[in-house]
Parts: structure tokens; sequence; C-alpha cells
């Protein structure tokens, strides 16, 4: 056996990880109030927001020179 078929997952582990996930989100929802999920949902949401407006434009800025530069060499 190789090195990357011991570490190759076979559909039946696939399938056993889903079911797993799927229990522990349902625990959880049962668990969890309404108040706690809506806690959750907005201490994710201010952590997105500032963390996607300074990535965004950091991507944008580094990606479209380089578009630009394509272009113009084409002219």
């Amino acid at each position: 056996m190789t090195d990357h078929q011991q570490y190759t997952p076979d559909p039946a582990s696939v399938a056993q990880f889903s079911r797993l996930w799927s229990a522990h989100l349902d625990d959880l929802d049962h668990h969890l109030s309404t108040d706690m999920w809506a806690l959750v949902a907005v201490t994710v949401a201010l952590i997105t927001f500032p963390v996607a407006r300074i990535v965004v434009p950091a991507l944008l800025h580094a990606v479209v020179p380089d578009a630009v530069r394509a272009v113009f060499n084409l002219i």
C-alpha cells in the first residue's frame, strides 16, 4: 500500500463522515436556543464583514493590474 492509497478516503468513509457530521449538527440544533443562534450569526457577520472589506479589494488590486497589462500587450 502506497502512502497515497493510505489517505485516500473510500466511499464508505465519506458516507460515514457525512452521517457523523449531520448527527453533530442535529445535536447542536437541538441544544442551542434561538438566542444563541442569533448571537452566533451576529458574531460571524461582525467578523466576516471587515475581513471581506479588506481581502476583496486586495485581491482585486492584485489581479486587475495583471489583466490590464495583458490587454495592453495584445493591443
